[in-house]
């Protein structure tokens, strides 16, 4: 990689832990999403960096006070997320070259629909929903996160219809992304597929990650949340749409 490529990156990054810091999701989306447009590093080496990411920034987001948890949310969904998480790396170890153009497509679609999901005004629901349906949206986030370490979509529209409170769903959404990241490269690891290149590529980034995280809790922008909704919604359509239309010549 170039010293140009470099910078671009580490600004993809940039882009992406605040947008995380301040959605409490979005940085494996927006990361994924903005290399893979550009064409800058492998689908697989980009899951593995974003993991080990995701790790220090939820270190950082969640550092300090005990967080604000609600644990029979919790609990469903990041056991059944962990579960998840095995079975999308599976899947990815199933797929060959020709599936590639296909996991961008799929990958652009996710990326437009968890965008619309952050500006999409929906009230939410007068009482907590059934346990059941916490483990169907922590195990579609796992194996998302198993694929490539996006599986923001189905949790972050299930949290946001709930009566919870927008710390308990942010902290939720961290805790259960860093627990899936932290599992992901155990996998990574016990395969022995984890790669110098993509270590070094990983602490490059970390501190960036991390002190970025640390800037916007200390010093939270004064933006409502409308506003950085619509904000995020720009970039990650953006980044969708870009993957969309790099897959379709290949269809």
């Amino acid at each position: 990689m170039s010293l140009q490529v470099h910078v671009i990156f580490l600004l993809c990054v940039a882009l992406a832990t605040i947008a995380q810091s301040l959605t409490g999701f979005a940085f494996g989306l927006i990361l994924m999403g903005l290399v893979a447009a550009l064409h800058m590093l492998p689908l697989s080496e980009v899951a593995v960096v974003i993991s080990i990411l995701t790790v220090g920034n939820a270190i950082a987001a969640l550092g300090g006070p005990k967080p604000q948890l609600d644990r029979a949310v919790l609990m469903p969904v990041l056991i059944s997320s962990l579960l998840g998480v095995s079975v999308g790396m599976w899947g990815l170890g199933t797929l060959n070259g020709s599936q590639l153009t296909w996991l961008r497509l799929l990958l652009g679609v996710l990326i437009i629909a968890a965008s619309l999901m952050l500006v999409v005004q929906t009230k939410a629901k007068p009482r907590l929903s059934r346990q059941p349906s916490f483990w169907v949206a922590g195990s579609l986030c796992g194996v998302l996160n198993g694929l490539f370490s996006s599986g923001g979509p189905p949790i972050v529209y299930h949290l946001y219809r709930q009566p919870l409170g927008y710390e308990i769903i942010r902290n939720t959404l961290v805790t259960v992304f860093a627990a899936n990241a932290t599992a992901r490269l155990g996998l990574v690891v016990a395969q022995g597929q984890l790669q110098l290149p993509t270590l070094l590529l990983s602490a490059e980034a970390l501190p960036l990650v991390l002190l970025l995280s640390w800037l916007v809790r200390r010093y939270p922008p004064k933006l409502s949340l409308r506003t950085v909704r619509w904000l995020v919604f720009v970039l990650m359509a953006m980044a969708g749409g870009s993957l969309i239309w790099g897959a379709l010549p290949g269809l």
